[in-house]
């Protein structure tokens, strides 16, 4: 087990319904997260729909969860930004905040700019000196390709690069690679993407999983019995959650989990901004039968 490990969900970000920041009902929202068992947490996320929050909301957010989350569990911030000196920025930023990690992908905007390998590697490096712990998000999202030996280059020569969150199709393949060609300098490869592929990426060696902040208590045991080497245990938790997860991933995205939170009176809206339309009522209706027969937190935390 390495200092990185375990259950890091990414939280979401409220909004009221006039589509303004929901500011206690972020705080709610870590507060469930933590109560769920969350190992870590994320903000400024992806799935915490970064690219519909202004710079000025970005600040505002990550200075409140760092001083509300108050070092019970880690904080990871995410700072991704196609400019270099903006990635810097943001990660001075997060560091002066008291963030304990920032989470980036590689330069990219839009279908058409994307970082070479080089580009790439100087603004991790460029990051790195900042001196704050990294994790490389190697996402679909970005469309850049980070291949094996990239990563364990950066693993190797900035010092600041720990983490790896390889959610890209067939990540368990990469992420025994890694570990294969990178050795101890890959000091904790994270499984992504809503634990779609957790089995197989445990079983290739990853520490931990970045998942939605759904049902983080329901997915948590899949690790903690991978991990002390309950393989059938981990096997059946997993199939328990296995419908949900699938369900997450295919047709909700990230509006899954606020779809729960309301549910469970953590937060009173699930808008998200425009251009995102509303889950369809039959998907998220499912997506609530999925999730009562395993009983999870989020369903009643505020109830």
């Amino acid at each position: 087990m390495t200092t990185y490990s375990g259950i890091w969900p990414v939280a979401p970000t409220p909004f009221h319904d006039d589509g303004s920041l929901d500011l206690e009902g972020i705080k709610r929202v870590l507060d469930c997260l933590i109560d769920q068992g969350a190992d870590g947490i994320c903000v400024l996320a992806n799935f915490s729909e970064q690219f519909l929050i202004s710079d000025a909301e970005r600040e505002t957010l990550a200075r409140l969860s760092v001083e509300h989350v108050a070092g019970r569990v880690p904080v990871i911030v995410t700072i991704s930004h196609y400019a270099t000196q903006i990635a810097v920025e943001r990660a001075r930023f997060a560091k002066d905040l008291g963030a304990d990690i920032v989470m980036m992908m590689p330069p990219y905007h839009g279908a058409l700019l994307k970082g070479t390998p080089e580009q790439s590697f100087e603004q991790f490096a460029a990051v790195g000196e900042v001196g704050i712990p990294i994790m490389v998000q190697d996402a679909p999202l970005s469309g850049v390709d980070l291949p094996v030996p990239l990563l364990v280059r950066m693993a190797c020569e900035i010092e600041a690069v720990k983490l790896f969150k390889i959610e890209c199709p067939r990540a368990a393949n990469k992420i025994r690679a890694l570990i294969e060609a990178g050795g101890d300098a890959i000091e904790a490869p994270f499984d992504g993407e809503e634990a779609i592929t957790l089995l197989a990426d445990l079983d290739a060696g990853a520490t931990g999983s970045m998942t939605s902040g759904m049902i983080v208590d329901q997915i948590k045991p899949v690790i903690t019995k991978h991990h002390s080497g309950d393989v059938e245990g981990a096997t059946e938790a997993y199939g328990r959650v296995a419908m949900a997860i699938n369900h997450e991933n295919r047709q909700c995205g990230w509006q899954s989990c606020k779809a729960a939170m309301v549910e469970g009176g953590v937060i009173a809206s699930e808008f998200c901004r425009h251009p995102i339309p509303p889950l369809h009522p039959a998907i998220r209706a499912r997506l609530i039968d999925l999730l009562r027969p395993l009983d999870p937190l989020v369903l009643r935390w505020g109830k």
